[in-house]
């Protein structure tokens, strides 16, 4: 009689463990979400490393400057000035990496350029910016 009482009240504090266990887990499951998603929205900083500079072309400049640089995307087609074709070896030898850096995190008329050019420098990270002006000088091909 006591071995069966023992198995019963062990089977009793199981199914109890079990169901505080799930109690347990999913505050957990949503705190880890809310984490994810918090990191997510205001994560960036962290997230940034990890696109290709590539990519944040694609996304931040190919509308206008087009996905080979050469000043032909789609939104471009309907601004005056044209935007910088960055093939154009010729002009793109005179202009200095400061200068890109700063139509970058600045906006084009921050240098003299076309106000249609937004500043990018509060979406986008020094080191970020800095990748992208490098990346803009390999479209041109000497």
């Amino acid at each position: 009689m006591a071995a069966e009482e023992w198995r019963r009240m062990a089977n009793s504090f199981k199914g109890r463990h079990i169901k505080g266990m799930k109690m347990i887990a999913r505050p957990l499951v949503i705190s880890a979400l809310v984490v994810a998603l918090t990191a997510i929205s205001f994560g960036t900083d962290y997230a940034q490393d990890d696109i290709p500079v590539a990519t944040t072309f694609q996304v931040y400049c190919s509308r206008c400057h087009g996905d080979k640089g050469q000043g032909d995307g789609a939104d471009g087609a309907t601004l005056s000035p044209k935007p910088r074709d960055f093939t154009d070896c010729a002009l793109m030898n005179k202009i200095p990496d400061a200068t890109i850096v700063k139509a970058i995190k600045n906006g084009g008329a921050s240098v003299d350029l076309s106000r249609d050019m937004p500043a990018w420098g509060e979406e986008l990270k020094d080191k970020k910016i800095n990748a992208l002006a490098a990346y803009v000088r390999t479209f041109c091909h000497k």
